[in-house]
């Protein structure tokens, strides 16, 4: 089995190739559900040489099966949020420690140290229910800046205005993280010109607003943060790790991580660079479960490996994904 260190320190594109084929045979020997899924592919290991031949788990699997790589036992299960009736997707994590070093990683790699920053964060939706991957790496984050004004914010705005007025004045870096909705309700109360603060959206308007495409969204947090750019992460339940992007919504994967993406038309056709198709996410952190996953989203990948996010499909879309599913 590859040592997690390997993967962590994996540096080129030819290591990444090489890691990414291992863990495929280990989960193709060690994960049921995907063994099964390759099986009813006709996918051996054998005849998987090249990272295109890995077949892509539909994220779907996470809704009804459990998707386990290991025999250990189970330390957390992170639970999508979803709306009332719906099935939830959930992932059993049987090594935290896994988790925890790769958005630790992952975040010094793209801002620096995490103790540099004062962690502001806006979650109010995820923080209302148990089990969000999100709410866990946030309060680590928290933690591990050992700032005393670091802390979550639910409802009380001006508290946070304050906070994050009086910080930015003093020349200290602030990471603000939130959720799309709660970042709308802050700006539509009170106006910022902030200098030292970066604004990190993660995404989502949890039905409590009307979706905005991003540019525009971007757009208006820009406006009224006073701030160039809006931060972006890229992550869900089923993952162990994120993408981050520094603004314009272009994305970009810690060196374990990377994104491919499919035709929409036939879910096993694995596009070029620069055409839009379906998501599908590398994760090696994500070892004990699965780290080849199809998700819901479209997008494309960029010629230098970044990538964009431009939507999602409908229900009426998934076609390939639902064929394989069913």
């Amino acid at each position: 089995m590859i040592r997690m260190e390997t993967i962590f320190n994996i540096q080129t594109p030819a290591e990444f190739d090489s890691a990414c084929l291992e863990v495929f045979r280990y989960q193709f020997e060690n994960n049921r559900v995907y063994r099964s899924f390759c099986d009813l592919l006709y996918k051996h290991p054998s005849e998987v040489t090249t990272l295109e031949d890995i077949p892509f788990l539909p994220i779907q699997f996470f809704k009804s099966h459990d998707v386990l790589s290991s025999v250990a036992p189970i330390e957390r299960i992170f639970t999508s949020s979803g709306t009332t009736g719906t099935l939830t997707s959930k992932h059993q994590v049987t090594n935290l420690s896994v988790y925890e070093e790769s958005f630790r990683r992952a975040f010094s790699h793209f801002y620096g140290p995490i103790e540099d920053y004062v962690v502001l964060a806006l979650l109010p939706s995820y923080l209302e229910r148990e089990g969000s991957s999100l709410i866990y790496m946030v309060d680590d984050m928290i933690k591990q800046s050992q700032h005393p004004e670091s802390g979550f914010y639910l409802d009380n705005l001006a508290e946070l205005k304050d906070v994050l007025i009086s910080l930015d004045t003093q020349g200290q870096k602030v990471l603000l993280i939130g959720v799309s909705f709660a970042l709308l309700d802050l700006v539509e109360a009170y106006q910022f010109q902030l200098k030292n603060t970066i604004v990190m959206e993660t995404g989502g308007m949890k039905g409590r607003r009307k979706e905005l495409v991003r540019a525009e969204l971007h757009a208006i947090l820009q406006q009224g943060f006073g701030v160039s750019a809006i931060h972006s992460e890229y992550g869900m339940t089923e993952l162990l790790s994120q993408a981050y992007s520094k603004g314009h919504g272009v994305f970009e994967c810690p060196k374990w991580m990377g994104i491919i993406t499919r035709d929409p038309e036939d879910a096993l056709t694995i596009l070029p660079k620069n055409k839009t198709g379906g998501i599908n996410v590398i994760d090696l952190a994500n070892i004990n479960a699965c780290a080849f996953i199809a998700t819901q989203d479209l997008g494309k990948v960029l010629p230098d490996n970044q990538f964009e996010i431009i939507g999602r499909f409908d229900n009426s879309d998934i076609r390939g994904c639902n064929l394989m599913v069913l």
